[in-house]
């Protein structure tokens, strides 16, 4: 028996004298011989049989089904792609149903990071974020509208994030900073349903092996250099900020940091201490500062008084111009002289707001005790050098 299709038409001779039209051959094997009263019928039958024969030769087959043209099509792509996975199309499909949430709404990126801010905006209004977070905050999302200007929150996949992060070749705890700020969003835009997935848990977080020294600090000679030129700049109106910072340790930045938050009745000099409120501390925790002798006379010298922000930012720029000054190097100073001073790192994070973990860390043995005493010795020249002894010496 052939197993090749062949087809032909021809003109068949009946008994009765008529005559027909037969279609025969051969069609994958079964022999095929049919008549038709006329030639058109014999042709559309020959058609067919062709037809059928080109689709079993290309692995199709005729089959009674309920699904429509496009749900067929559907049905053929899903099996293409699932060629060589060790599981059945159902159980996929099975995953998918359990899994898959889909999103309520199709929310718009930009409106969503407006939200988002406008919830950063009230917790910073109570109190439960810092202005300088919040700046942070603000920052980077503005970074993220300028890469995504438009499309929905659901547009961020791992892959277009990681991307994001790594813009601009960042250090690694840069990109750590970017990747807790996207990741807070995505947590926030979870819980809204507008994303049915967290997209930050599949990018990686890089461990990063610290290896901070010891802190960066003034020597005694350069604080009273500083002090000094500060007397003869602006009619000495930025010397309460230094003192202060210089010599009790507070927090300098002027527009979110403790100096920028303290008022005159916080600075006590009828007792001799200086009032961190919670509201004014970095760490939401109330401490006191002793006040120093050479601070108690810098403060009457040069009372203290509150300074705008712009205001304190262009004079510290211009005297930074002449004096190497990082942003922390007075803090940390008042803090390594201090202990080198009382050498008790439990009383010098009291009055720094640090632990004596991090005290013994990065300020232990940095500097001499002689270095020390010259240090809480600079004093103004504008009034006389009186000591000014605090409460605990006096008593």
């Amino acid at each position: 028996m052939s197993t090749n299709t062949s087809l032909a038409l021809s003109r068949f001779e009946n008994r009765n004298g008529t005559s027909s039209w037969r279609v025969s051959g051969w069609l994958h094997g079964v022999r095929i011989r049919k008549n038709f009263k006329s030639r058109d019928e014999a042709a559309v039958q020959k058609s067919v049989l062709e037809i059928r024969a080109a689709q079993a030769a290309a692995g199709l087959r005729p089959a009674v089904t309920l699904l429509t043209d496009h749900q067929l099509r559907e049905a053929e792509g899903a099996f293409h792609r699932l060629e060589g996975q060790p599981h059945p199309l159902r159980f996929y499909l099975d995953y998918a149903l359990a899994n898959y949430r889909e999103p309520q709404q199709e929310k718009p990126l930009g409106h969503a990071v407006d939200e988002y801010l406008a919830s950063k905006q009230k917790e910073h209004e109570r109190d439960l974020l810092s202005a300088r977070q919040l700046r942070s905050i603000r920052d980077e999302f503005k970074a993220l509208r300028r890469h995504f200007p438009s499309g929905s929150v659901c547009q961020l996949s791992p892959t277009n994030l990681i991307a994001y992060l790594e813009r601009g070749n960042p250090a690694l705890k840069t990109y750590n900073n970017r990747r807790a700020l996207l990741s807070t969003f995505c947590k926030f835009a979870f819980q809204k349903d507008w994303i049915s997935r967290n997209p930050i848990e599949k990018t990686p977080h890089h461990r990063i092996h610290h290896r901070r020294g010891s802190a960066v600090t003034l020597s005694a000679n350069e604080a009273g250099r500083l002090m000094a030129y500060l007397e003869t700049y602006d009619e000495g109106a930025m010397v309460p900020y230094f003192a202060l910072c210089l010599f009790a340790g507070i927090r300098p930045s002027q527009r979110d940091g403790e100096i920028a938050k303290l008022r005159p009745e916080h600075i006590r000099m009828d007792t001799g201490v200086i009032l961190i409120e919670p509201e004014v501390s970095k760490v939401r925790m109330k401490r006191q500062v002793t006040i120093q002798p050479n601070l108690a006379a810098w403060l009457r010298a040069y009372p203290f008084k509150p300074l705008k922000p712009a205001y304190a930012e262009y004079h510290r720029e211009r005297i930074v111009q002449h004096f190497t000054l990082s942003h922390d190097v007075m803090r940390h100073t008042f803090i390594s002289m201090f202990v080198a001073r009382y050498r008790s790192m439990g009383e010098a994070a009291l009055q720094a707001g640090n632990s004596e973990g991090i005290i013994r860390k990065h300020y232990l043995d940095i500097k001499s005790p002689g270095e020390a005493e010259a240090f809480f010795g600079i004093l103004p020249k504008r009034a006389p050098a009186r000591a000014i002894l605090s409460p605990a010496e006096a008593a």
